[in-house]
This record gives C-alpha cells, structure tokens and sequence, in this order.
C-alpha cells in the first residue's frame, strides 16, 4: 500500500512540475526509468558489524546530472518494506524491518559529484547491523537526490533497492576490542629495539588485530623523516611498506626490519610512525589507522667542539616515561582515577626547563576516552636536570561508553634545551579500561511450590548479562537448612545475552522456619577470579515425608488370617521338640564324662596304696 501511495504522488509531483518548468528540468529529475543502481554481489553481513554495501550508479537520462547523491531512505523506520511484494525478488524473509542502527549519520548523503549522461560511478553505503533482527535477506531502500549542496539536502530524484544478506554473528570479543571496529597494537609482548651507531640494527616488530574482525590487503608503511632528530635511520630504500593479503581477528604477525643507524643521530628513544591502511571486507573500502612504535639507538651525546655548527644537530634533552600508576589501580569506564607519571630527563648531561606536559586522548567514535572533570589536562614542569626525575599528576575519567580493552594517552612534550629552545616530542603510554560485570535474573519458577521430605521441586530462571564483559563459568548454588544443598553449572554469558538455570532440589528436612531458599549466583573474570556472589531467594516449604509400609498399606482395613504353609506351619512343634533333645544329649553327655572321671581317680588311689 505505501508503495502505491508514494508512486501516486510521485505522479502528482511529476504533473505538477511539468506545468511548472521546462523539459529539459523535467529530463534532469525524472530519474526513476533512466538511473539504477546496480549491485554486481549480493552484500552479507553480521549482526552487530559494519556492512559495506559497493554500489554503481548509471545515468540514463540523457542529461547531465548535478551534485548527485545518495543515501538510506530516511523515512524507512517509518514505513513497511516486506520483501515478498516485489515479484522480482527471490528471498526468504517476509518481516518488515529497517536491519541497520540508527545513528546521527545513518542518513548522511554519499556524494557523488557530477555524473554525465550514460556514464557510472561506483560508490559504497555503511551501516552497523541491528543486533536483533533475524537471519535472512532484506531489502534496503536507498534515495538518489540530485543538487546535493550539503551532507543532508537534495531534491529527491528517484528510490532503489538493494537486497543483502544477514546472519547471526557467533563473534565474542575476550580481548576488549571494538566488536565491529578494526584496531591495530603494536610492539605488544616485546622489549623496545635497541641498537648502536655504526652497526646495523636488525628487530622485529609485533603487529596484532586486537579487534574480533578480519583485515583484509593490510599495508603496514614505516613513516620516514630526512630529520635526523625524528627519525634515526638512513633511508636507503624508496618504500618501506609491508604486504599482507589478511590478517585474522587476533592474530599477530611479526615484521623483521633491518635499519642503518645515522651517523649524526643522538642517543635516546625515537618514536616511529606507522601508517597501517586496510579493508574490513574482501572488496570494502580502504580504511587507514595511525600507531607509533619505540627504538632505541645508542650513538653520540652532544656536539664535538670542533664540528661545525648544524641547525639540524642541536643537542637536546631525552624526556621519556620512566613508568605511570594509576590511583586506584585498576580503571572503570566511568569512574575519575589519578594518572601518576614518572618523567625522565634520559640525557646524561643537557638539562630541560620550561617543560609542557599536554595530555591527549585517544578517540572513539571521535570522542576522548579519558576526560577531565576539572582543570587541565595540561602540567607545567619549571625545570628537570640530566639523569632527574618528576611526577606529573592528573585526575582523569574514562569514558561510561567505552569497550574494555587498553586505550592510549599521548604525552605532548614541549621544552627548552640549552641548544633547542621549543622542542617537541610526542611519547604514549596505554591505560587498561575495564566494564564493571553486571547481571541480573528474571522470573524465578518453582515447582512444586511445597514438596515432601526425600521428594524433588523444579527451580527454572534466566540469567541475563547486562554489561559490557563476558562473564565466565556461571555457577548457580542452592543453600537451605530443609533442602540438599546443590549447584548448577550454567557456562559462559556474552554480553547482551542470557544463561538458563533448570535444577532439581531434593527435600531433606521438613521446614522449620520461613522456607526461604538462597541462590548464590557466582561466575569469574578474564583471570579467573571468582566474584562476590549475587544472592536471591525463593520460597519452598518441605513438610514430613509420607507414611509407607504394612501400617500405612492396611490403614482402614480389616486384619487378614493367614494359614501358615511347610516348615512355618510345624514350627511351634518341631522347634521345641529339637530344643529338649539337645539339652537330653547335652546332660548325657556330661553324665558320660563325669563316669569315667571318678572310675580314673579311683584306679590313681588303688596305686597309691600300693607303694
């Protein structure tokens, strides 16, 4: 139906405007016949990842078009898009659904300039993926605007439809990266490089993919500088960049360099800039990330007397990070902490004064990780003699928002050297951020609600992970004086999804107090530390067992007569007859004995007279 609607006014729009205008405006806005959109493979995604939709537009008016652009129809969350109305299409979903999240630029036009008349351009659409919608396929409804000035603006020209592919995405990010974002970490698991002028300084360096996300056609580019006091190696090769058709959701490659150490370089820490570009899908856009990696080179400290002077050979101070703290030790996103920063003057012999510390941040989404409640992330040092060391405090807060996972703080150095006045160095350090853990559960079912001793009741609840953390090894414990205590062991709990307990409680006791059942809910983090549990209850009354045996099988009836059978029926016969036997034979026995006793002692007396 809305369908209908919009192409009837679509129709009135075009009647209007050929009363209005010339034909050949008429030619340049009436697109929907003479432009497409073409899709040459069916886009697929995940849900709760970017999707990158590659896309050509064709102009088949006849005219020249201007300013085109193209975007989400941003009137989808508003309208029904079933994709079995559109006989064309072959899919297996009938729901109606806009599949992406909506965001501040979800909408945003995607310019692309002037298109000449039967000429193409290929361009692309990103958007995340809901994390609730269903597998299957989906049509996406996009609008073609024309004198597009700005992000948002353009006359409506015609609407396409692009048909993708969406699955249930299995991704669990343990890490801490971006689920969805692409991010590189250099020199993890390492000692900085070190090396000495005139030898040549072989190293590797460690390159991982904390994200969950596969990197596709990753360039790894050394920066290089002609400055010797940025850059402490010759450039002896035109290109310093590293191929590598992909590299896996954490995985972690190692690229070997082997660099000439300068001749006129000084002693101390360099940072190197590496510009990493890569693509988040076979044939996705490139996308470029920035990282810095430290070397240390060992060479001369200052200047020879007999040299002649070289602007780009002036001595200057080392200041580098001696080590931080962070107060308290551990960093929530959400939470103010203090940075404590142990700043070294590395030189053994040039002092630095007016010192500038500026803080920075590293962005997400571009938005700081660490802020600042109040005052400055600025710290104005007075001086720092050669060997000395400073503390530099600052009370920051990371953002509620953020993923738990390490994030840098860049450390903009400003100085004066005896030699170098307004010196600037750059050093980073990175903070570990982490999520508080949180759960709670649903309805707790209980049945039977009253059982008898040595009989079984059936507990069933959920248990949902509200936070941002994986929560590993649930475990459900039941503890009560009438019931035998028990556990259940529920496994590990994504974020945003949910555990079911089933258990089966055995009744010992009959109740004596007010029946109230404790679940302690438990469940450990990242390090396999056990967390403080989390205690509910549930109301059982266990009462006495019921009575079983002969009296409780003849309760109400009349006692039965039964005749005894074989030996049973001569027992009270036969049993007292063999009792006066034993005891006859017993007596005569004795009799015996007693006999030839006497007649023996008589025969030892006859003897004895005898003698």
């Amino acid at each position: 139906m809305y369908r209908v609607k919009r192409k009837i006014v679509g129709l009135l729009a075009v009647i209007m405007a050929v009363t209005a205008i010339q034909a050949t405006a008429f030619a340049q806005y009436d697109l929907s016949k003479n432009t497409y959109i073409d899709v040459k493979k069916t886009p697929s995604g995940k849900t709760g990842e970017n999707i990158t939709i590659n896309m050509v537009f064709t102009n088949n008016t006849g005219n020249d078009l201007k300013d085109v652009a193209v975007r989400f129809d941003r009137d989808i969350p508003e309208q029904e898009y079933r994709a079995t109305e559109d006989a064309e299409e072959t899919t297996t979903y009938t729901g109606s659904v806009f599949p992406f999240e909506i965001s501040s630029n979800t909408f945003d036009n995607k310019k692309l300039g002037d298109v000449k008349s039967g000429s193409s351009k290929t361009f692309s659409l990103t958007a995340r993926i809901r994390r609730d919608v269903s597998e299957g396929y989906y049509l996406v409804p996009v609008e073609v605007v024309t004198d597009a000035k700005k992000k948002d603006d353009g006359a409506h020209a015609s609407y396409e439809k692009v048909n993708i592919w969406i699955t249930k995405s299995s991704a669990t990010t343990s890490s801490g990266a971006n689920e969805g974002t692409i991010s590189f970490e250099l020199g993890e698991g390492q000692n900085t490089p070190f090396g000495t002028y005139p030898e040549v300084m072989n190293y590797n360096m460690n390159v991982r993919n904390s994200s969950n996300l596969t990197a596709f056609d990753v360039n790894v580019r050394m920066g290089v500088n002609q400055d010797s006091t940025k850059f402490p190696f010759d450039i002896n090769d035109g290109n310093y960049t590293k191929h590598f058709d992909r590299i896996g959701g954490g995985e972690t490659i190692s690229i070997p360099y082997s660099m000439m150490i300068r001749k006129d370089v000084y002693s101390g820490y360099y940072p190197i800039t590496f510009n990493i570009e890569y693509r988040d899908s076979s044939d996705g856009d490139i996308q470029k990330s920035e990282e810095t990696f430290f070397v240390k080179v060992q060479n001369k400290e200052k200047e020879e007397a007999t040299k002649e002077f070289n602007i780009n050979d002036r001595t200057k101070a080392r200041i580098v990070v001696d080590g931080f703290e962070t107060n308290p030790e551990k960093v929530f996103a959400g939470e103010e902490f203090e940075l404590i920063l142990h700043m070294k003057n590395a030189s053994e012999s040039v002092p630095a004064s007016n010192i500038l510390f500026n803080l920075e941040s590293e962005k997400v989404t571009d938005s700081a990780v660490f802020t600042t409640d109040e005052g400055s992330s600025s710290v104005v040092v007075n001086s720092l003699g050669a060997g000395q060391t400073t503390d530099v405090k600052v009370k920051l807060r990371a953002g509620a928002w953020v993923d738990q996972r390490t994030y840098g703080l860049t450390i903009n150095e400003k100085f004066d050297s005896p030699e170098f006045k307004n010196a600037e160095e750059k050093i980073t350090v990175n903070i570990p951020v982490k999520q508080v853990a949180r759960l709670n559960t649903g309805t707790i079912d209980i049945m039977p609600e009253s059982i008898a001793a040595g009989s079984e009741t059936n507990i069933m609840f959920p248990v949902n992970n509200t936070g941002k953390v994986l929560l590993y090894n649930v475990m459900v414990a039941f503890v009560g004086d009438s019931i035998q205590q028990s556990s259940t062991y529920i496994g590990n709990i994504k974020p945003g999804e949910t555990g079911n307990v089933d258990a089966m409680i055995t009744g010992t006791t009959p109740t004596a107090d007010d029946g109230k059942i404790k679940i302690l809910i438990t469940y450990e983090d990242e390090n396999g530390v056990v967390s403080e549990p989390i205690e509910k209850e549930v109301t059982l009354m266990v009462t006495e067992p019921e009575e079983t045996g002969a009296d409780n099988g003849n309760m109400g009836e009349e006692p039965v007569d039964v005749q005894p059978t074989g030996f049973a029926k001569y027992s009270k016969i036969l049993i007292p007859s063999v009792v006066v036997l034993l005891a006859a034979g017993a007596g005569a026995a004795f009799f015996i004995w007693k006999k030839r006793k006497q007649k023996k002692l008589a025969a030892i007396e006859e003897i004895n007279d005898e003698i």
